[in-house]
């Protein structure tokens, strides 16, 4: 009887978690929606090459309604972010994995290892370099930084996968360290990656490199000069030197 009321308990929990992840998603569309411009969406779906669908809300005004719906609504708790951040993702408009990303930006602190797995989907779904740019760098940057065993279980094998996601990934997720990169890593990732005829890919090897020429351009310019970089990577390694 004890093990049945549980399970009921459990059963009925679980239904209230998913009425008010589902309630406060419903809460941003529904304030997104009262700022439809159907011109701009067609110049962001064609600047983002028809990949995604758009509201056409234009980022200031959008960065602004979502602090004010924070205000309001706050952000999930922590047993409820992946449900939420999952239920934004899947939306069909652009702006929501946005508003997704400025949730995750202000939670990352109370990210574990635990929840690598689901923040990685984040990286193979919906892909593309606006939502990949801040994952890489700021959310597991900060959680390989936090937790550096993770690298090897997480980093090490997405420069080796086939989706260049992942491999971008890999190699910008240091962006922001600084006099902290670790630099046998970076240039070990960026050999392995040397020869990909990805622009993504190359453009990623061109952007750490410039980022970390601000603190090392000497070994930047050793390095460069003595690899056999494709052009783009070079041209965007070298071009504040």
């Amino acid at each position: 009887m004890e093990n049945k009321t549980t399970h009921n308990n459990q059963l009925l929990n679980g239904s209230v978690v998913y009425l008010v992840n589902q309630q406060y998603v419903e809460e941003l569309i529904k304030i997104y929606s009262q700022h439809i411009d159907l011109d701009y969406a067609s110049w962001s779906k064609n600047y983002m090459r028809n990949q995604f669908e758009f509201i056409g809300i234009r980022t200031p005004i959008r960065r602004k309604l979502t602090k004010q719906f924070f205000k309001e609504f706050g952000v999930p708790a922590k047993e409820n972010l992946p449900d939420v951040i999952l239920r934004l993702w899947e939306l069909p408009e652009r702006e929501y994995q946005k508003a997704a990303l400025d949730i995750l930006e202000r939670e990352k602190k109370t990210f574990t290892p635990e929840d690598m797995p689901w923040l990685s989907s984040l990286l193979t779904n919906k892909s593309w370099w606006d939502t990949v740019d801040v994952l890489a760098p700021h959310i597991m940057g900060h959680l390989f930084k936090t937790y550096p065993e993770l690298l090897s279980q997480y980093a090490d094998k997405w420069i080796i996968d086939e989706n260049f996601w992942l491999q971008r990934t890999a190699l910008l997720y240091q962006l922001g360290f600084k006099n902290t990169t670790d630099e046998e890593r970076l240039f070990q990732y960026i050999l392995l990656r040397a020869d990909s005829e990805e622009f993504f890919v190359q453009k990623a090897i061109g952007w750490v490199l410039r980022q970390y020429a601000k603190i090392n351009p000497t070994k930047v310019k050793e390095f460069v000069t003595s690899s056999q970089l494709k052009p783009l990577s070079k041209r965007e390694a070298l071009k504040n030197l």
